[in-house]
């Protein structure tokens, strides 16, 4: 079962709730919902802006279902996915994919001459979350010749580059502890 949620999720907000803090629903922006640790229950992954007048990032929480239980706090992760919203071509998103896995995709669509789209691949191994995947593109407005792309298989570090192999050390990264310039250095950006 896959389907994106793009309510506020008002209703879900008892179930939401952390130990030390309950989740504003006005923070909550995309929404997506799959079975991430394949036990037949539905799962949930949120996407949350941070409080207003912060530099930070978003966040990401990730929701477990047990097989016949409400759904449970997994992962919690703040400060972790670039983007705007309100502002038009650099809002995030997550999707659910029909294997199970997550896609947060970060992007800049409308600011400046330096476009692109980053997909990071978020699968649940060995009891946890983990960055499964790296994809990049970018092109330049003003000039069309400068593109690149690069598609990465973190975990066994083979990829490519711009259509040519790339290698990196495959790694069991947790999202928790990923950071892009892990993806970016692979890729040779």
């Amino acid at each position: 079962m896959t389907a994106r949620l793009t309510l506020p999720l008002v209703f879900l907000l008892p179930s939401l709730a952390l130990a030390a803090e309950a989740i504003d629903p006005g923070r909550i922006v995309p929404a997506a919902t799959g079975d991430w640790d394949k036990n037949g229950a539905g799962d949930l992954a949120l996407l949350v802006k941070p409080d207003d007048g912060t530099d930070e990032n978003n966040a990401v929480y990730i929701y477990l279902a047990g097989e016949d239980g409400p759904l449970a706090l997994k992962s919690a992760v703040p400060n972790k996915v670039w983007g705007q919203y309100g502002m038009a071509g650099q809002a995030p998103s997550v999707t659910a994919l029909p294997n199970g896995s997550l896609v947060i995709t970060t992007h800049n669509d409308s600011v400046g001459r330096d476009r692109w789209e980053q997909k990071l691949t978020i699968a649940y191994r060995n009891f946890d979350f983990v960055v499964g995947g790296y994809t990049y593109s970018s092109y330049d407005t003003l000039n069309l010749d400068n593109t690149s792309h690069c598609n990465l298989n973190v975990l066994t570090g083979k990829g490519k580059s711009n259509d040519k192999p790339v290698s990196a050390k495959g790694e069991l990264v947790l999202l928790d502890d990923w950071n892009d310039d892990r993806g970016q250095h692979a890729c040779g950006i």
